[in-house]
């Protein structure tokens, strides 16, 4: 969709400082097929944004990909509850898969040719970067790891052989400071070169808490840094070397109160009735006072980072590339999971440390004959430990429980501090490996027609140890049976589960792809893909059996099977002047990971991850880039898509339908949750020349999403209506290098919901995390 540089993994390294501008007509380079080519040629759906673009959108992250990349769909109740879909698939399940770590994304996320295994890791803000490519469709052939729904592949800029330096230094409402540097120089003339880059991001939070006195949560504390080598000894072999860290401290992530949702639950145990009981009322029924009163520890301290190589030896027909690395990432965090001011929760931590190693080697051929070929192998280890606790307070009782509880034929007064204290210190343990290998195709038929086939067989193993052991709580008295009835009550809030799952599997993918150049600025092509999304183990718990006892056939969820079938066509005319490219596509899941609930016990419901039969998504993308004068150039894209379960018997009843005796409800034929069916994006960019040794430099982008549900269950109370995001700069560019300019993030301080998250025990509140408001500040870049 946009113009960007070549990976520089592929090409020669760009002489272009970072700062300056880029020639908006030059030829799109993308390396989707793991070989540079330009964007046209290749006849794969994929979105495109240069580094420059995203400096000029004020996009730090992943996040604001979105308001460039319309299929890119983005939900985040915290860091780790990251939750990218392309086309309304990836991670769906928000809640139950991303704080699940033995699952993984439908989304890949490729950083420098390396697949991040954790989501949470893609919530770190941009440093440096060149490219980011989405590609649309199952990946299963080239990319290291399957994936179903896409995948986002971020390229760093590489060190050059031509001295060169950047600064960027960004100051906003709300002590909005972001500061960036980066800087290359040679440290052997054409033979060893250095690059240095690194970010710092600070800002207020945007929720205050009236409970400590107008105290500002929801801030941002981000910092990264990013050393490279790069070794060039002769033109036919190249190394980079790549270490990277970055860090998030911030006091977040809370939610706000949106609304109350009613279900057909006895009134007494529903969130009006319960707050009344004990005089409690939110500081404010409009999520956009962004107010809060929550009285748990609130924080998050995250950081991630490991160490890349990447060789590349030129042996004349054919180029081998090897890329190694370890990564590692750490997280910790403090939420108030009850998200109000009641005692509920008072300690809520999920501790993890994710470390893995990757090693792929390719073989591609070179030059443009009529076959052209990638080739190669894959191996990944993960390993991921985890700690949860959870503690609860002294309200907890009368919110969850309520004032009896019957078990068996006693039936007993719940003593208000039943569950003060009681709480689980658990520990998890995670493993996985992953062998591939995998083959791609191109050969001409004729000079306009191609014919492109790959395969790719994956062999996984998986493990995972559970233990959850609980604690704490005031001693029971009473009668045996009075004991044991409260002693029930206290289990059927939390009790300790022990169990460990094994999986093995392996998968056969790939694509088949048609392509017919009519004209040098006409293709068309249809393809064929099937992949898959790794099965995985459920390891936040299991539902019970009727002995109370975890249900180990549960334990393993199968890999979603995917099958797309795609047609485009890629255009250019007018001299290039104009770009459109569309495509249409029709796909259909099988055994797709979505939320199932056990209602057994009818006190607090467990969710867990499992399979549904089948989900089917169809759509049509347009992307379009019009250049109708010197120094303008306009981008436009729309997508339509529908998603639809199409067979989902048993799945999570919405709040409206719920009864203390609900068991399942039927979702077929309802729409994919998180997956708004319209979404467009416009952006700008015009250069008008002073005459003065600078240029008037403007930049708009807006994007509007239609309405779409932001909870598995599809309740009428978690519809996210739509809304429009806009943001603009415009500034001074100086020929001498560099820039001042004043931006405005969210122009029209537009306000809506960028997620909502159903309160534990039912109640029926649904809390949610409000957008920014409207962020005005000034810029200044200089490079050389």
């Amino acid at each position: 969709m946009l113009a960007l540089s070549a990976d520089p993994s592929f090409a020669e390294e760009a002489e272009r400082p970072a700062g300056a501008e880029a020639d908006s007509s030059a030829a799109i380079i993308v390396t989707a097929r793991r070989r540079a080519e330009n964007l046209q040629d290749v006849p794969v759906a994929v979105s495109v944004v240069r580094g420059e673009d995203l400096d000029r959108a004020y996009t730090v992250n992943t996040q604001g990909v979105t308001n460039l990349v319309p299929v890119l769909n983005y939900s985040s109740a915290n860091p780790r509850n990251t939750s990218f879909t392309i086309r309304g698939l990836g991670s769906s399940v928000v809640a139950v898969s991303q704080a699940n770590d033995g699952l993984e994304p439908g989304v890949g996320f490729y950083v420098d040719q390396v697949y991040h295994a954790r989501p949470a890791t893609a919530a770190f803000d941009f440093s440096d970067i060149e490219q980011i490519e989405v590609l649309r469709g199952p990946q299963g052939t080239l990319f290291g790891k399957n994936t179903t729904a896409g995948a986002i592949n971020i390229t760093s800029r590489a060190p050059t052989f031509t001295p060169e330096a950047n600064q960027e230094i960004s100051y906003g409402e709300r002590n909005w400071l972001q500061v960036k540097a980066a800087g290359s120089l040679p440290l052997i003339d054409d033979t060893l070169a250095l690059r240095v880059s690194g970010l710092m991001t600070r800002r207020d939070g945007v929720i205050t808490n009236v409970r400590q006195g107008g105290h500002k949560q929801n801030n941002i504390g981000n910092q990264a840094v990013r050393g490279q080598l790069l070794f060039k000894p002769s033109e036919a072999f190249q190394l980079r070397l790549i270490a990277d860290f970055a860090n998030f401290q911030n006091e977040c992530c809370t939610q706000v109160f949106v609304r109350v949702g009613t279900s057909l639950r006895a009134a007494a145990r529903q969130y009006p009735s319960l707050a009344a009981g004990l005089g409690y009322v939110p500081p404010s029924t409009n999520p956009y006072d962004r107010l809060v009163d929550i009285d748990a520890e609130l924080g998050v301290d995250t950081n991630e980072g490991g160490v890349t190589a990447i060789a590349d030896w030129d042996f004349g027909p054919v180029t081998l590339t090897s890329v190694s690395a370890w990564r590692f990432w750490n997280w910790d965090a403090a939420n108030d999971r009850d998200y109000t001011g009641i005692n509920i929760q008072v300690t809520q931590h999920i501790l993890s440390r994710q470390d893995q190693y990757s090693q792929e080697l390719r073989l591609a051929s070179n030059g443009d004959g009529p076959f052209r070929y990638v080739g190669g192998l894959y191996f990944f280890h993960q390993t991921l430990d985890g700690r949860p606790i959870s503690i609860y307070g002294p309200q907890a009782a009368y919110w969850l429980i309520g004032p009896t509880f019957t078990s068996g034929t006693t039936t007993v007064n719940v003593p208000a501090n039943l569950l003060d204290g009681y709480g689980t210190d658990g520990r998890t343990h995670f493993t996985t490996d992953s062998y591939a290998a995998f083959a791609e195709l191109n050969y001409d038929v004729t000079s306009r027609f191609t014919v492109t086939g790959g395969l790719r067989y994956t062999h996984e193993k998986k493990y995972g140890n559970y233990d959850s052991p609980v604690f704490g709580g005031p001693e029971l008295t009473g009668t045996a049976a009075q004991i044991t009835a409260l002693t029930n009550a206290r289990l059927s809030i939390l009790r300790r589960q022990t169990y460990e799952a094994r999986d093995s599997d392996g998968s056969l993918s790939g694509r088949a792809n048609l392509a017919y150049r009519f004209t040098d600025g006409l293709m068309a092509y249809a393809s064929f893909a099937r992949g898959f999304k790794s099965g995985g183990i459920n390891m936040s718990g299991l539902p019970l059996t009727s002995a109370n006892l975890p249900a180990l056939t549960t334990a393993v969820v199968k890999p979603e099977r995917n099958t797309t079938y795609e047609v485009g066509l890629k255009t250019q005319f007018l001299d290039n002047r104009v770009t459109f490219n569309l495509t249409g596509f029709y796909t259909q899941v099988r055994n797709f990971q979505a939320t199932i609930v056990d209602s057994s016990q009818t006190v607090a419901l467990r969710g867990y991850l499992s399979n549904i039969p089948e989900v089917v998504v169809k759509g049509i993308e347009a992307d379009a880039v019009v250049r109708p004068v010197d120094g303008l150039t306009i981008r436009g894209s729309l997508a339509y898509s529908h998603g639809e379960y199409t067979d989902y018997p048993a799945g999570p009843c919405p709040l409206e339908v719920q009864t203390a005796a609900t068991t399942a409800c039927n979702l077929t034929g309802k729409p994919l949750v998180g997956l708004p069916r319209w979404v467009e994006t416009v952006s700008a960019d015009y250069t008008v020349p002073l005459g003065k040794g600078g240029n008037l430099v403007f930049h708009a982008d807006t994007a509007w999403r239609s309405s779409y549900y932001g909870d598995p269950s599809l309740s009428r109370f978690t519809l996210i209506d739509g809304y429009n995001l806009t943001n603009a700069s415009i500034g001074y560019r100086s020929d001498k290098g560099w820039e001042i300019s004043v931006f405005a993030r969210n122009l029209f301080d537009k306000d809506y919901l960028q997620n909502l998250t159903i309160q534990a025990g039912n109640s029926g509140l649904i809390v949610g995390t409000p957008s920014d408001p409207r962020t005005v500040g000034v810029t200044f870049r200089a490079w050389q």
